[in-house]
């Protein structure tokens, strides 16, 4: 278990008295559950429990702030080890960012759609979810949805070709 330093302490924004109080409460907790039977010494097991009663508090005022970050402490796993909201995810860093960056060009492209005509923009915002920022939909889906033939959702090469120089134009 990571250890909370004075300096991490005074990075999270929280008043230190306040968070000196609750330590307290952690102290008292600890105190009042310790057991020589277990083959703890006192003083580790009080730090654990002040720790932990410290953490619980950030973690509950977390819950009421709306900023939250992937590598945010949510919890700890069989091990004792802190498991992050990254963690959950089961995704590796990059791939988080690829996703983030797909979210951003989509938002881009969607626009510039202006630049296609209302039945291109129609299957293309169809096929790439770009409106609602869902998953992306196979052209039987796409079909079934517009209700128009297969060949012309395969067709819309010439509206993807159309997004992408204007898209790069206007990056220029």
């Amino acid at each position: 278990m990571q250890a909370l330093s004075r300096k991490k302490l005074d990075t999270i924004g929280e008043d230190l008295e306040d968070l000196i109080s609750i330590g307290t409460i952690g102290l008292i907790k600890a105190i009042e559950s310790f057991s020589m039977d277990k083959g703890t010494k006192l003083a580790t097991f009080a730090a654990r429990c002040i720790e932990n009663e410290i953490l619980m508090h950030l973690r509950s005022l977390k819950k009421t702030r709306k900023n939250v970050s992937l590598y945010d402490p949510i919890g700890m796993d069989k091990k004792g080890n802190e498991i992050t909201l990254i963690d959950i995810l089961g995704t590796e860093d990059d791939d988080v960012v690829d996703k983030v960056q797909i979210k951003i060009e989509k938002s881009k492209i969607y626009k510039n759609l202006d630049i296609l005509d209302e039945r291109e923009k129609e299957v293309v915002v169809g096929r790439f979810e770009l409106e609602h920022g869902g998953e992306e939909r196979t052209q039987r889906e796409v079909v079934k949805k517009l209700g128009i033939s297969r060949s012309y959702v395969s067709r819309m090469k010439r509206a993807l070709m159309k997004l992408y120089h204007g898209f790069y134009k206007a990056k220029r």
